[in-house]
């Protein structure tokens, strides 16, 4: 054997034993003439193996002291890019490459790899037309390579280019490549190309499949998602993990929780449960579609659980709820020793936030330290909105203040703070010493008047936002109908409506908010005309339509709605059970209301809460069932609270029962003591029963205890603006007209059968004048105003913020049949719609 082959053979030997750094020592010490090329590779791809780049560069330099011989060996120059790529040296790479006398697509193809792997695409392209310059013919690999980097770039041009370039080529039949295509296309938003490219495949593979679902998933066409993977199946293509880690979110996405049910056996049958994304993808699926039940067990039964799936239970918790289930879960994840990460952190302390756990947040803030996490603007963000909503604005400042840099999201948390807890005057500080003035915060200050009642105010800086030329966006329409919603504003509403279209922002969240709105101001129909434009519903838009029903006492059209509901995508939650529950209560479904009670838990997995239970108070006592309701109260698993007796003693009030009645206002005085209510019902009660004695003394208690009654108050949209009334005010510019008109109209209404309904007046003044009381309640004030000032057969809307009292309400009967207008009144329970003598609640409110 030859004294070079010895060498190379011994040198073979070295890294083939591992001892890769001593055949180098060993190959340094070795001329370089008796090396051949293959001994060459053989070191280098031990480098790359080991990733030994400091020993892949002495193998580098002893090679190009042998540049002259080795200069047109192709193979072991590529070899070299690839060692220098795998070692993460992409500078050294390009040099072999620039310095390559016959480089070929091989070595391009490596490097525009390369170049890709490490992020950056602009170097890629440049390098793909180099190639194109040098007139080397790319091959599959390349065009494969470089499509991903246009679709990351957003250079649609220069992926046409490539496509006619495929063609060219005759790679139409390489199923790489067209997947490769049909990929760039997806994410760059071009679905027509992409499905045109599909559907011309002649072959495809399971590749071929997730790129044409991942196209219509990350646009978010969620359905044709769902009706590709059918093809696919009917295809008898068989679905990887890739595919259903694609098909759950769209499904979430959907809220199309049957779709997604119908999905989790297949993926058993395939035998892929055991992959821990798949199953976070199930229990992320489950979560948004709001069957948490269904995420909790799965998520149980995981034998691997990593910070992502613990994450996706903790966030539906905190999400949909029960809320503090969420802090439960944290805590369990702490005990088994997974580390959260910033996403975990910012749902847990959402959750803190909507419980208002003070305690609990500060904990976590606490955590976030001890964990090492460096809180930079977005943890430090989160922490302020979670002190502003726990009510400690004061740590929330603080915080703000100690800000390294103020961005606008900061800016935003802060005055969103500072308005939600109600420091309307320190947000509008804030407001004005901000940079630059944004929708965000324009829309926190909209919504901070509207949620502290300043719903004028509201209006009007909705009114300044736009005369300062900036443009609303969803959340700031979701904002500010509420509002319109509150004061009864419907004409203002419309016209925000009319802004909605010009937009052209018809959110799910925005079409919600106007079908909560047209509901709350009395306009049923068109509040079904937008539910019935919108193309996806999700259960939110279901249970306000289902809602807006209820309140109007349309509880066949709301029991209609509601088994549509559960027979489509969306799935009822245990909103939409108050909702149905309370449509129920109204109308004196008992047996609807019961059986949809029962079906909470059967089949639909929804533990009742206190507003469920308040709905079954409701309804067992408006229909009179005042025993079945004591024993359901007794019989509940948690204590009852004040809220609930006060239902009962609402019952026994309407059902004349004083004994039962004294027994619950008795307990409620100790339960809610500032708590006006049970006083004035059990007054009502005694007048009602001619039980004079009790009452002052019930009055001297209540005088004791500073117990005042919230007086009732009435408003009417009209003249452009929204017209407050109270018991007995005179202080309305046209008080004059209206008490004339209200005096012409009793006389008018006693002319046709009306009897006033004394007995609820103070039973201390004398008949005369308890008529006169009763004549000038808020809620007929804003008719007589109304009358005035609105058109001739139009209809007349007006809101209340107590209940409406028996003699108005048989007055506003008799006020709608001698003027022929169609009055609707909003009350603190439900709307009225009073015509031609008749009321919409039957009498039954």
């Amino acid at each position: 054997m030859s004294s070079v082959a010895s060498i190379n053979q011994n040198l073979r030997a070295l890294y083939k034993e591992g001892c890769l750094k001593e055949a180098v020592d060993a190959l340094l010490a070795t001329h370089y003439t008796h090396v051949d090329s293959s001994t060459y590779i053989h070191l280098l791809q031990g480098c790359i193996t080991k990733k030994a780049l400091s020993e892949g560069k002495k193998i580098h330099s002893h090679i190009k002291d042998r540049g002259y011989i080795f200069a047109k060996d192709t193979f072991l120059q590529n070899t070299i890019i690839n060692m220098y790529d795998k070692c993460g040296s992409l500078v050294d790479a390009r040099n072999v490459l620039d310095n390559m006398t016959e480089p070929n697509v091989v070595s391009f193809n490596m490097t525009i790899a390369a170049y890709r792997k490490h992020g950056f695409p602009k170097e890629a392209l440049a390098l793909f037309h180099k190639l194109e310059r040098l007139g080397i013919q790319p091959d599959d690999f390349t065009i494969s390579t470089i499509l991903p980097v246009c679709a990351s770039m957003g250079c649609l041009n220069h992926g046409l280019q490539i496509h006619g370039k495929t063609i060219r080529c005759g790679f139409q039949s390489n199923v790489v490549v067209m997947n490769t295509l049909m990929d760039m296309y997806g994410k760059s938003g071009r679905l027509q190309e992409a499905q045109q490219l599909f559907d011309r495949m002649s072959k495809r593979d399971v590749v071929s499949w997730i790129a044409i679902i991942g196209a219509y998933a990350q646009i978010g066409f969620a359905e044709k998602v769902l009706e590709i993977f059918t093809q696919m199946q009917l295809a008898g293509v068989r679905p990887n993990s890739v595919i259903f880690t694609t098909i759950l979110p769209a499904c979430a996405k959907m809220g199309a929780l049957k779709q997604g049910i119908e999905i989790h056996p297949k993926i058993i049958k395939s035998g892929i449960l055991s992959d821990d994304i798949v199953m976070t993808a199930l229990v992320d699926m489950y979560t948004k579609c709001r069957s948490l039940h269904s995420a909790r067990q799965l998520f149980d039964k995981m034998f691997q659980r990593d910070v992502v799936s613990w994450t996706a239970i903790i966030s539906g918790y905190a999400q949909i709820g029960p809320v503090d289930e969420a802090l439960d879960i944290f805590k369990q994840m702490q005990l088994e020793s997974v580390k959260p990460n910033v996403t975990t952190f910012a749902s847990i302390l959402s959750a803190c936030a909507k419980l208002g756990v003070l305690a609990e947040g500060k904990e976590i803030h606490q955590k976030i330290m001890e964990l090492g996490f460096s809180p930079g603007v977005i943890a430090l963000t989160a922490l302020i909105d979670m002190y502003a909503k726990c009510g400690s604005i004061h740590n929330a400042r603080k915080l703000f203040d100690k800000l390294p840099e103020r961005n606008v999201v900061s800016w935003n948390t802060i005055i969103t703070g500072y308005a939600q807890n109600g420091f309307i005057d320190e947000a509008f500080r804030l407001f004005k010493e901000m940079p630059q003035q944004n929708m965000i915060s324009w829309t926190a200050i909209i919504a901070g008047c509207a949620q502290n009642g300043l719903f004028d105010k509201a209006l009007e800086c909705f009114k300044q936002m736009q005369s300062a030329g900036i443009k609303p966006d969803s959340l700031t329409f979701a904002s500010i109908l509420p509002a319109c919603a509150k004061l009864g504003a419907l004409k203002k509403g419309m016209e925000i409506h009319q802004k909605v279209i010009e937009s052209g922002i018809f959110s799910d969240v925005v079409a919600t908010t106007l079908i909560d709105m047209y509901a709350k101001c009395g306009n049923i129909q068109k509040a079904r005309n937008v539910f019935d434009k919108m193309h996806h519903l999700d259960v939110t838009t279901w249970n306000a339509m289902i809602a807006g029903y209820a309140m109007h006492g349309y509880s066949e059209d709301a029991l209609e709605l509601f088994q549509q509901l559960k027979h489509s995508l969306a799935n009822p939650d245990h909103i939409s059970f108050v909702c149905v529950l309370y449509a129920c209560s109204h109308t004196g479904l008992v047996d609807d209301g019961c059986k949809f009670f029962k079906q909470m838990s059967d089949p639909y997995h929804i533990m009742p809460t206190w507003d469920h239970y308040l709905c079954m108070m409701d309804l067992l006592g408006r229909a009179g069932y005042l025993e079945e309701s004591q024993n359901f109260i007794i019989k509940l698993p948690v204590k009852p609270d004040a809220v609930l007796w006060l239902c009962l003693l609402g019952a026994c009030r309407a059902y004349k029962n004083v004994r039962l009645g004294k027994f619950v206002a008795t307990l409620l005085f100790e339960l809610d003591p500032e708590n006006a209510a049970p006083y004035i019902l059990l007054s009502n009660m005694y007048v009602e029963a001619g039980r004079w004695e009790d009452i002052p003394k019930l009055k001297k208690l209540q005088k004791q205890r500073g117990i005042k009654k919230v007086p009732g108050c009435s408003w009417i949209e009209a003249c452009n603006s929204v017209h407050v009334f109270c018991v007995g005010d005179r202080s309305h510019p046209q008080t004059y007209e209206i008490y004339a008109l209200l005096d012409k109209l009793s006389l008018e209404i006693k002319a046709v059968g009306y009897i006033p309904d004394k007995k609820p007046a103070m039973n201390d003044v004398e008949e005369e004048e308890k008529e006169l009381l009763l004549c000038h309640h808020s809620e007929k004030l804003a008719i007589a105003f109304g009358l005035l000032n609105t058109p001739s057969g139009t209809t007349i809307r007006v809101v209340k913020n107590l209940r409406v009292c028996g003699d108005c309400h048989i007055a506003t009967k008799f006020i709608s049949k001698v003027v022929a207008r169609e009055i609707v009144v909003r009350d603190a329970n439900r709307f009225h719609h009073f015509k031609d003598g008749k009321c919409s609640c039957g009498d039954y409110w």
